[in-house]
């Protein structure tokens, strides 16, 4: 005995309202997921071009109370061989491996091994201001970095901003230049000078 099965599917009268539906649906999660992924930044990256500060612009680092904001130059393959900050009333620093510190007006005075550095990540934290006899009451301070990859130094600075409410990223990765057809890298202005 053969019973045969009817499959065909059909579709209601209103089946525009079911699309529509769906539409609206579908356009609601995406509005959602997108708004979460821009709440949820975790990551900054620039060009060690722009990270120079070769187009013209000092870029900046945002610094928060509840978490550390990184500096990675592991992107770009360079090493950190000495490192500035101008305030340090308002921020911490740590490296992920030895770093050359000098103190004092002796030049002599160094700690650790300055030939073999070998950072590549430079970890800020905010904390509460520390009074230093000095130094004036501000919402910024510059950090210098100095770094060595392929054989050549560069100097980097950013302005570093203490900065309330939530954090908008943990990292700020700096890349290597991307590939043009003069040796002048991409985001130089024209009639800059490369010094």
């Amino acid at each position: 005995m053969k019973h045969h099965i009817n499959l065909q599917f059909k579709p209601p009268k209103n089946s525009y309202l079911l699309t529509l539906a769906s539409l609206i649906f579908s356009a609601a999660i995406i509005m959602v997921a997108g708004r979460a992924l821009a709440n949820n930044a975790v990551l900054r990256s620039i060009f060690s071009c722009q990270a120079q500060g070769l187009g013209g612009a000092t870029p900046t680092v945002n610094v928060w109370f509840q978490q550390g904001t990184n500096l990675s130059f592991i992107p770009s393959g360079e090493t950190i061989k000495k490192v500035w900050l101008n305030d340090p009333s308002q921020v911490t620093m740590d490296f992920d491996g030895p770093m050359c510190m000098q103190f004092g007006p002796d030049r002599n005075n160094n700690t650790g091994d300055c030939k073999n550095s070998a950072a590549h990540v430079i970890q800020l934290r905010r904390i509460e201001k520390i009074n230093i006899p000095g130094l004036p009451n501000t919402n910024k301070t510059l950090l210098t970095v100095v770094t060595e990859g392929s054989g050549k130094n560069k100097l980097y600075t950013f302005e570093i901003v203490y900065d309330t409410g939530a954090p908008q990223y943990h990292t700020l990765a700096i890349y290597p230049d991307p590939p043009t057809a003069s040796s002048t890298p991409a985001c130089v202005r024209v009639g800059q000078s490369k010094n």
